[in-house]
């Protein structure tokens, strides 16, 4: 089967300089992702995580090796991925809806009909956010939403033009502790229902844990993939699940290969550790 995301040995250089002194920002990724499935991506900070999303969304070309998607080689931005970050970004002037809809106003297909089809998007966009728990909430403005409301709609103005790919960048990292898992619940079940590909760059290994079919661990830069692992945990996985012995050996697991990159090598006698 056709992988739906393929990296083959993907080395990146930001620039000319770089290459030319051999300093790259990740060497040799390779993976497979298969279509609907769930991918989390963890490892230190500087590691690369948020290149290798660069890298998958056509916003970076790599040096060496290719990127494939969707039987595709990446040669410039794709539409068919849809982005939400730590930030939420929403537009303070705008409603929820309509920041839900900014997507559909700028992007093609959807821009050409906007004007003509505005009742029928915005429909689809209030029923995208009822279904994460915003009903309601749909002609509030973004100063009158709690953290976790405003990143809910973040993840439904992502979604709102049906990508078949969501990336996450540490999407829930600035939420406190029940909030954060709320969402995970919410991302689990719009993933479940709508059978989309999600790619999550997360420092939280029990969030990797709970929602990823697959994990990977990329070192301390210049960022490698230096473990892979498949989290057989059943579906749909419940928030006691990460109570569970099964579920924390694999965090401990994950936990130990990152904690083997940090420490530290080749110290000096009597050198302190910063």
């Amino acid at each position: 089967m056709t992988a739906f995301v393929d990296f083959q040995n993907v080395w990146l250089a930001y620039n000319d300089e770089l290459l030319a002194n051999g300093q790259f920002a990740v060497e040799d990724l390779s993976l497979q992702m298969r279509d609907g499935e769930f991918v989390a991506i963890v490892g230190p900070s500087g590691c690369g995580k948020s290149t290798f999303m660069k890298l998958t969304t056509g916003l970076k070309m790599p040096s060496k090796g290719s990127v494939t998607i969707d039987g595709q080689n990446v040669t410039g931005p794709l539409k068919i991925t849809g982005m939400a970050f730590q930030a939420p970004s929403l537009l303070p002037w705008r409603t929820t809806v309509d920041n839900v809809l900014l997507p559909l106003e700028i992007v093609e297909p959807y821009r050409h009909d906007f004007k003509r089809k505005r009742a029928e998007y915005e429909a689809k966009a209030r029923s995208l956010l009822q279904s994460v728990g915003l009903g309601g909430y749909e002609d509030k403005f973004p100063w009158q939403l709690s953290g976790g409301m405003q990143q809910r709609a973040s993840i439904c103005r992502a979604l709102i033009h049906e990508p078949r790919m969501l990336l996450l960048d540490e999407p829930f990292g600035a939420l406190d502790a029940f909030t954060r898992e709320e969402l995970w619940c919410a991302l689990r079940d719009l993933q479940a229902a709508r059978g989309f590909n999600v790619i999550l760059v997360t420092h939280d290994l029990r969030e990797a844990v709970f929602l990823a079919d697959t994990v990977y661990v990329m070192s301390r830069s210049p960022g490698r993939i230096v473990a892979r692992r498949e989290i057989e945990l059943p579906r749909p996985r419940e928030l006691e699940t990460t109570y569970t012995p099964e579920f924390t050996g694999i965090v401990h697991e994950l936990r130990a290969h990152i904690g083997a990159m940090r420490k530290p090598v080749n110290m000096k006698p009597n050198q302190e550790v910063a």
